[in-house]
C-alpha cells in the first residue's frame, strides 16, 4: 500500500512538473515570437521560425487561437490590425445594441444566448418551486386538520362503542328481569281473560233473563210487546248494560241485543237469484272531479251519500240534494245515522266528523286517531259510533258524552274497516294483517277471530240476518264466513287478480255486490258462489251498495261517476 501511494505521489509531481514546463515552454515561445516581431520589423525580412515545442490539445477561444496563429507566422502588424478591428467591433456592437435595442436582428454571442436560456429555466424552476412550496404547505395544513379530524372521530367512536357496550349490558339485564316477569305475566292475563269471561256470562245470563221475561210479557199482551220493541229501537231509556270505563253522566247506555228486536228479520224472504242481464245501467252521475271513495244509502229514503278525495261530501237524490266541506284532506268513508238526519264521515286529516241535515253543518269533530281514518259505523240506538283507522285500532265513540268509550287494540296492521252486527252490539273489524275480529262493544273483549286470508282484508259486512259475514282482500278473494264458526270460511271465490275494495249484501242476503278496481262490480250468488259482472266504470269500484228492495246496484270510483244499475 505505501508503494502504491508512492507512485501515485510520483506521478501527481511528474504532472505538475509537466504543466509547469508547459507554460515556461509558452511563455519562452512568446518572448521569442515578439523579438522575431521586432526584428522583422526592422529588417523587413521573414525570419526563419525556430523549431518550437507543440504543446498539448488544449481548445482555445477562436480570437485566442487566431492571436496564436498570427504571432507563429511572425506577422506582428497582422496582428495588431486584427486586435484593433476585432475589440472596436465588439464595442460598437455593444454600443449600439445599448443605444437602439428596438432594430433590426443583430448578432448575439453564443454565451450570451445560453445564459439567458439558463436564467429563463432558472426563473422557471424557482416558480416551479415556489409553488410547489405553497402546495407542500397546503397538504401540511391539511394533513394536520385531517389528523384532528381522524383523532376526533376515533374519539367519538370510542365514546360511541363505550355506549353500545353498555347499553347491550343494560338490555340483557332488562331482558332477564322481563324474562323473570313472563310468569306472573302470564298468570295476571289468565285472571284478567277469566274475569271478562264471567262477566260476560253475567251480562249474557241478564240479556237471557230479560229475553225470558220479554217473551213471557209478549205471550200475555203482544201488543205491549209491538210497542216495547219500537220503544228500544227508537228510544235511549233501556236497561243499564256493563261498560269497561268509568261511568260519566252524560254517557249512553247499550241496549239489549236480541234476535227478536231485528224488524228487518221480516225482509229476509226467499228471494230468487238475478242474473246479470236483469241488470241495466240505467242511471250515471258525474258526482265529483276526484275519486269517489265511498257510499251509503239512507236507511229509508232513496237518498245516497258519496264521500270523494275532493274533501267534499255529497247527498244525492236525483237531483243533488246537499254537499258539505270541511275536512281538510281526502274522504274516505260515509255513513248515515239510523234516524237518516245525520252522517258521519271519515278523512286523511285523521278527524270523524258528524253532520246535521238539518242545520247544514258539521256538529260534531271526534280527533282521536293518529294516522288517517278509513271508516265509520253508527250503532242500530244511534248513540255510538265506531271508526277505523290505519293507527291499528278501532274506537267507540259516544255521541252523547262526545268521548271514546273504548279504544280496540288487537290488530297488528292498519283496521280497514267497521261493522255493527244488525241490532245487536257486536262490531266487526277487518285488518290489513289478514284477519278479521269480532268484539262485545259493551266490554271490549275480542270474541272471534277469522283466520283464513293471504292477503290484506279491505272490507268486512254481515247481512241482514247477521248469520253470515262477507269479506274481501287486496287479491280479489270473498270469504264467506259463519258467524257461529269463525275457525274456518264457509265458501271462497276469487274475483282477482286485481283487488276487491267493498263487499255488500242484498236484504235478502242472496246476492252479495263486490267493488273491483278492475272497473268491474262484480255480484255473487251467495248459494252457489255463481260469478258475474257488470262493467260501466272508466276506472277501478270503490264501493257498491243495493237499495232497500234489492232491485237496484248503486256504485262508485275513481272515475268520480255514480253509476245505478237498475
Amino acid at each position: 500500500m505505501s508503494a502504491r501511494r508512492k507512485g501515485r505521489a510520483e506521478e501527481e509531481n511528474q504532472e505538475v512538473f509537466s504543466e509547469e514546463e508547459r507554460r515556461s515552454v509558452e511563455e519562452e515561445d512568446f518572448e521569442e515570437a515578439m523579438r522575431e516581431a521586432a526584428s522583422s520589423t526592422a529588417s523587413r525580412k521573414k525570419p526563419v521560425p525556430p523549431e518550437q515545442k507543440i504543446p498539448p490539445n488544449i481548445p482555445e477561444a477562436v480570437d485566442d487561437f487566431l492571436r496564436n496563429s498570427l504571432r507563429r507566422a511572425g506577422l506582428s502588424r497582422t496582428l495588431n490590425s486584427f486586435e484593433a478591428e476585432w475589440y472596436g467591433s465588439a464595442q460598437k456592437l455593444l454600443t449600439e445594441t445599448l443605444m437602439m435595442p428596438t432594430t433590426g436582428i443583430f448578432f448575439i454571442p453564443d454565451a450570451l444566448t445560453h445564459r439567458q436560456l439558463l436564467q429563463s429555466e432558472l426563473e422557471t424552476v424557482r416558480r416551479e418551486t415556489d409553488r410547489l412550496r405553497q402546495e407542500v404547505l397546503v397538504a401540511g395544513e391539511s394533513l394536520v386538520r385531517m389528523q384532528r379530524e381522524r383523532d376526533f372521530h376515533r374519539l367519538q367512536y370510542r365514546r360511541v362503542a363505550e355506549d353500545k357496550h353498555r347499553l347491550i349490558a343494560d338490555f340483557q339485564q332488562l331482558k332477564k328481569h322481563l324474562e323473570s316477569y313472563e310468569p306472573v305475566l302470564r298468570q295476571l292475563d289468565d285472571k284478567y281473560q277469566a274475569a271478562l269471561r264471567q262477566k260476560m256470562l253475567i251480562s249474557l245470563k241478564k240479556d237471557r233473563l230479560q229475553n225470558t221475561a220479554d217473551a213471557r210479557l209478549n205471550q200475555e199482551k203482544p201488543q205491549m210487546k209491538k210497542e216495547r220493541s219500537i220503544n228500544r229501537i227508537h228510544s235511549a231509556e233501556n236497561p243499564p248494560a256493563t261498560s269497561t270505563s268509568t261511568r260519566r253522566e252524560k254517557d249512553s247506555e247499550f241496549p239489549l241485543c236480541s234476535r227478536l228486536l231485528n224488524p228487518l228479520l221480516d225482509q229476509v224472504t226467499s228471494e230468487k237469484w238475478k242474473s246479470p242481464s236483469s241488470f241495466s245501467l240505467s242511471c250515471s252521475i258525474r258526482a265529483h272531479e276526484l275519486p269517489i271513495s265511498c257510499i251509503d244509502l239512507h236507511p229509508r229514503k232513496r237518498i245516497l251519500a258519496s264521500a270523494s278525495d275532493d274533501r267534499s261530501w255529497k247527498l244525492w237524490a236525483l237531483p243533488l240534494v246537499l254537499t258539505g266541506e270541511g275536512h281538510s284532506d281526502w274522504l274516505s268513508g260515509c255513513s248515515f245515522h239510523p234516524n237518516g238526519a245525520k252522517l258521519a264521515t271519515t278523512s286523511g286529516d285523521t278527524m270523524v266528523r258528524l253532520w246535521d241535515f238539518s242545520r247544514g253543518c258539521c256538529v260534531l269533530t271526534l280527533s282521536g286517531h293518529s294516522q288517517p281514518t278509513w271508516g265509520c259505523a253508527f250503532h242500530w240506538c244511534g248513540h255510538f259510533l265506531a271508526s277505523c283507522s290505519a293507527d291499528r285500532t278501532a274506537k267507540l265513540w259516544d255521541l252523547n258524552s262526545q268521548r271514546c268509550r273504548l279504544t280496540l287494540r288487537r290488530h297488528t296492521a292498519s283496521v280497514n274497516s267497521v261493522h255493527f252486527l244488525p241490532f245487536s252490539n257486536l262490531l266487526l273489524t277487518c285488518s290489513a294483517d289478514k284477519t278479521l275480529a269480532m268484539w262485545d262493544a259493551r266490554l271490549g273483549v275480542c270474541t272471534a277471530t277469522f283466520h283464513g286470508h293471504q292477503h290484506p282484508c279491505n272490507h268486512a259486512i254481515s247481512s241482514l240476518a247477521g248469520d253470515v259475514v262477507a269479506s274481501c282482500d287486496s287479491c280479489g278473494v270473498i270469504n264467506l264466513w259463519d258467524v257461529r264458526k269463525p275457525a274456518l270460511a264457509m265458501a271462497t271465490v276469487d274475483a282477482g287478480p286485481l283487488a276487491a275494495n267493498q263487499v255488500a249484501f242484498s236484504p235478502s242476503g242472496k246476492t252479495l255486490a263486490v267493488a273491483s278496481s278492475d272497473g268491474l262490480v262484480r255480484l255473487v250468488e251467495v248459494d252457489s258462489c255463481v260469478v258475474s259482472s257488470l262493467s260501466g266504470h272508466s276506472d277501478g269500484v270503490q264501493s257498491v251498495t243495493f237499495d232497500h228492495e234489492g232491485e237496484t246496484v248503486v256504485s262508485a270510483g275513481s272515475d268520480g261517476v255514480i253509476n245505478i244499475w237498475a
